[in-house]
């Protein structure tokens, strides 16, 4: 008979043992995890030495528990680039493949301004050593991934109009909710938006008085969108500042991405002669534009000047590099989760709207610094 093995486990780090080995209290290790803010540089380096000798894992489970907390906050936004029509995944079996790529094919393009938002959301997150739970709300689906977000939080942060408003509510009795973008519209949730109609005025105005422009045109992203209402208002106010009869609609109404913009560029195409002007409700829309004038051989400015909002970096990186009204998307995300923080904290607070600065960017898409 072959004698037995005896396999013994090792014996897993307890939050004692790193106190213990760091020479500091448990109640320190427990802040260089929650709070670290709270805790001097030293010392946290000192626990973390212990932590990574010892093997030790904090046990999250554990603490929502004790707490009835998750721990996390959550980040509910729409995907603009068609969810729904995503193709199932697929390997090649080359292990490189070479293809022709067209210069303007109507592929899906990220949207960079929701991209930065989230990347604010994360970093205040970070500082604040608080997890991130995200989930993308649209289409078919949107209600149903909502609510089980909802479920597994104790915040939220969601865009305006990513989920229908009695959904919303529903779920704000119970749940610290903030808004990012669009107005106050008779909620009582804390919302965090920058000033659209402010900015777009002004990059209007400039158009109207530095550059001579008479003849322009805006062209609007999705109807359900907020800040696109009031980028459009502040356009119109403009008109009207000048003299000028302002339109009672925009020419074109697209998608907010750059396949969107170069859809709608086509349509403008298509219409006949372009006007001096056309501005555009956010950069990926006149990003795509660019795209399309730059292949019909029209010159920017030269022939039409085109203008964005939202400041995200691929417009600097267009040639002409493309006059915009910059957010602050970062600050945008890292402002909601400050206020979801206190709301969490202060339940009873009353409810508060920020508005953010913008900056108007004169670059070389309206003829300036050429």
């Amino acid at each position: 008979m072959r004698g037995q093995e005896t396999v013994t486990a090792a014996k897993v780090p307890t939050v004692y043992d790193v106190a213990s080995l760091a020479g500091v209290s448990i109640a320190t290790v427990s802040r260089v995890f929650r709070r670290p803010q709270e805790v001097t540089a030293q010392t946290r380096e000192t626990v973390q030495r212990a932590v990574r000798e010892l093997g030790y894992v904090p046990s999250g489970s554990a603490r929502s528990l004790a707490a009835r907390r998750s721990g996390a906050i959550g980040l509910c936004f729409p995907d603009f680039d068609g969810m729904d029509e995503i193709e199932p995944l697929h390997f090649s079996d080359e292990p490189v493949v070479v293809r022709q790529d067209p210069a303007h094919g109507l592929k899906p393009s990220p949207d960079r301004y929701i991209a930065e938002v989230m990347r604010g959301v994360q970093l205040e997150a970070w500082r604040h050593a608080t997890a991130v739970t995200v989930a993308i709300a649209n289409g078919r689906r949107g209600a149903e991934v909502f609510d089980d977000l909802a479920g597994r939080v104790d915040g939220l942060v969601t865009l305006s109009r990513t989920i229908p408003d009695e959904q919303l509510m529903h779920f704000a009795r119970r749940l610290p909710v903030v808004v990012v973008a669009g107005p106050r519209a008779g909620d009582d949730y804390d919302h965090v938006t920058t000033d659209n109609a402010g900015g777009m005025r002004a990059l209007t105005e400039h158009l109207l008085t530095d550059h001579g422009v008479r003849e322009l045109v805006y062209v609007a992203g999705p109807a359900a969108s907020p800040d696109d209402r009031a980028r459009f208002s502040g356009f119109r106010a403009a008109l009207r500042a000048a003299g000028l009869q302002p339109p009672r609609g925009p020419v074109a109404r697209g998608a907010f991405t750059r396949s969107g913009g170069r859809e709608v560029g086509r349509t403008l195409l298509a219409a006949g002669p372009l006007p001096r002007a056309v501005v555009c409700g956010n950069d990926q829309m006149a990003l795509g534009l660019l795209d399309v004038l730059a292949g019909a051989g029209i010159r920017v400015p030269q022939d039409v000047i085109v203008t964005g909002f939202d400041g995200i970096v691929p417009g600097d990186l267009s040639r002409p590099r493309l006059t915009t009204v910059r957010q602050p998307t970062i600050e945008l995300g890292r402002a909601a989760v400050e206020l979801l923080r206190r709301r969490m904290a202060e339940p009873a607070h009353p409810s508060e709207s920020r508005v953010l600065a913008v900056e108007v960017l004169l670059r070389e898409s309206c003829g300036c610094g050429i």
